[in-house]
């Protein structure tokens, strides 16, 4: 045997040429799971095979999404240091999806600072907390998949958006820690960093950019949205959700600590 059939895994499962995850028997936490990315995480994992634990500020639509995939609702303020729902769901979970969040858009002088406070909570405590409830789980049974569902605020900043650049960016590490601790035991942590994607939470911003630079609603989506994109559209809630699913297969199961980039090439510019 050479030294390097010797370091080889023989006991991970084969990538198939299918490319398609097959998530029977797996638990996947899936936050902000009522609507967006998050609703059509739920909606992938589950079409993979995996039981889903939505959760969501929105109790009836984390109801709603949770019925339509036979899944559980989990409502949760994920502010909330004691949000005992949500920490009790990330309790013999396969699979977390780090989605929630939200966005404001002001100057920084201008910025609330109760808001700056609950964006980190919602995007950089709960996942830890989250992800922190879960390991030991993952741990025991050798697999974990943690997905963080970044931006491409994550690699990059934007004027107007301090408190969501500050956690995204905050997130990313996160995301590497996890990656580095938990990948000698099965486990991998990766973030997702989509552009504009077509959600309720691009859709109420578009005022608000329209305010801050000073422009008609009309333009934010051509000159601010997608000015730093070479691919001119949004994309699509259900794109993310694909490479979510692709990134608990056993084809990707060697990408661990990355930054996946899904922005029509706004980082290569």
């Amino acid at each position: 045997m050479t030294t390097l059939d010797a370091l080889a895994d023989n006991t991970h499962p084969r990538a198939s040429l299918t490319g398609v995850a097959d998530l029977t028997g797996k638990t996947a936490l899936v936050t902000g799971a009522a609507s967006g990315i998050g609703r059509a995480c739920a909606l992938a994992l589950a079409a993979a095979g995996a039981r889903v634990r939505a959760v969501d500020l929105d109790a009836d639509g984390a109801s709603a999404i949770a019925a339509e995939v036979g899944g559980e609702a989990v409502p949760a303020d994920l502010a909330d240091p004691a949000a005992a729902p949500a920490l009790e769901a990330a309790l013999g979970a396969d699979i977390i999806v780090n989605n929630a969040g939200f966005q404001v858009v002001r100057p920084i002088e201008e910025f609330p600072q109760d808001a700056f406070h609950r964006m980190l909570a919602v995007m950089v405590e709960a996942p830890f907390r989250l992800v922190r409830a879960a390991l030991p789980g993952m741990y025991e049974r050798g697999w974990g998949r943690v997905i963080n569902i970044s931006s491409v605020h994550g690699l990059r900043a934007s004027a107007f958006k301090v408190g969501y650049v500050t956690a995204k960016h905050a997130l990313e590490g996160f995301s590497k820690v996890v990656a580095v601790e938990g990948g000698p035991r099965g486990i991998t942590s990766n973030c997702i960093n989509p552009g504009y994607v077509r959600t309720p939470l691009v859709e109420r911003q578009i005022a608000d950019q329209a305010a801050a630079h000073a422009i008609p609603e009309e333009r934010v989506i051509g000159e601010v949205l997608l000015a730093r994109s070479a691919t001119k559209r949004l994309i699509e809630p259900d794109e993310v959700a694909r490479l979510a699913v692709y990134l608990c297969s056993p084809e990707a199961s060697f990408i661990n600590g990355a930054s996946l980039a899904m922005d029509g090439a706004w980082t290569a510019q």
